[in-house]
């Protein structure tokens, strides 16, 4: 071989490792983000525009550095497991989850694809990460909230309708969150003089009998936590509070917004916000594993005063005073 062949041939191989570098820098990162809303849901919308922009103030702009692959579940286990399969199928380079179920379904998928996940309750029982300051494995995120907020729950309500004596608790029993949530409310509940009836609806007809029954009795009230199937039936526990007239707290500002008297919970929106910072920092080398778990760091408590005056409430103006946001 001529010396001159060999110098250009050296010269190439040389430059391949800067060039392979370089390609690997601007190549199009992808997400894979699974909702357990459905596609038609203003507030899922308004999470996934939340996240898209927050990337972008990384330097990660959507349908041009990076591809945010959507699906929505609508809180159905089915559509969890199948679009599970559909994402991590498309091999992208980290995961969202919203919910712990979502969670659940792609850790079932994958231990090798980074998982960021948010609006999530209990990840160290439910099974996602080892401990919230060493997470382990593929799995981080941003915890709903903790349990101590659900006390703040019927405070609020006792509150807004002091007459109250009895409430009745919307959950999922099947959650490690719905037994979690129920303890922490029954633990003050003696203390301002309540009954408490947990609700635990297999179906959407199961819950609106368990309603409708305990409407009967007079001084009632309603307090609905969160849970995949609080979410999906919210508009029908929403109706069913209006039409048995019971003042009911709800753990998502969301339910406040669509008609619902009082919420009061972290701020979702920021979750998304936060899950986008860690999803870049997992783009520059960072491991799930090495990121811990975060609480949420913000809090909203909104009023409705519409549902208020139909209910034939005064709001106490303490209340109002504290109110992030006031409906009207």
């Amino acid at each position: 071989m001529r010396r001159r062949d060999f110098i250009s041939i050296a010269g190439s191989a040389a430059a391949w490792p800067s060039a392979a570098r370089a390609q690997q820098a601007d190549r199009i990162r992808r997400i894979g983000m699974l909702s357990n809303k459905s596609s038609g849901d203003a507030q899922g919308r308004e999470e996934a525009a939340a996240f898209a922009e927050a990337l972008k103030t990384h330097g990660w702009i959507s349908g041009g550095n990076v591809q945010i692959d959507y699906r929505w579940g609508a809180g159905d286990g089915e559509r969890y497991r199948t679009y599970a399969a559909e994402l991590v199928a498309q091999a992208p380079d980290a995961l969202l989850a919203v919910g712990g179920t979502v969670t659940g379904a792609l850790q079932r998928v994958t231990r090798d694809i980074p998982i960021v996940f948010v609006a999530t309750s209990d990840p160290v029982n439910r099974g996602p990460v080892a401990s919230l300051s060493r997470p382990g494995g593929n799995t981080t995120g941003f915890l709903l909230f903790e349990y101590s907020i659900c006390g703040k729950w019927l405070e609020l309500l006792k509150e807004i309708a002091p007459h109250i004596t009895r409430v009745a608790v919307i959950r999922d029993a099947s959650e490690f969150s719905g037994v979690g949530e129920f303890a922490a409310i029954q633990a003050i509940a003696p203390s301002l003089g309540v009954d408490l009836s947990p609700i635990d609806p297999r179906d959407s007809a199961a819950m609106e009998r368990a309603v409708r029954d305990f409407a009967h009795q007079s001084n009632g009230g309603l307090i609905v936590t969160e849970s995949g199937a609080s979410i999906k039936d919210r508009d029908r526990i929403i109706a069913l509070a209006a039409q048995h007239r019971l003042p009911t707290v709800y753990a998502n500002r969301y339910f406040a917004s669509a008609g619902g008297l009082i919420s009061y919970g972290p701020d979702e929106i920021d979750q998304y916000r936060r899950a986008a910072e860690y999803i870049d920092r997992i783009f520059k080398g960072e491991k799930p594993a090495e990121l811990p778990v975060q609480a949420p760091t913000k809090f909203e408590l909104a009023v409705n005063l519409k549902t208020a005056k139909t209910l034939g409430i005064a709001v106490p103006q303490t209340l109002l005073a504290r109110a992030d946001k006031v409906i009207e």
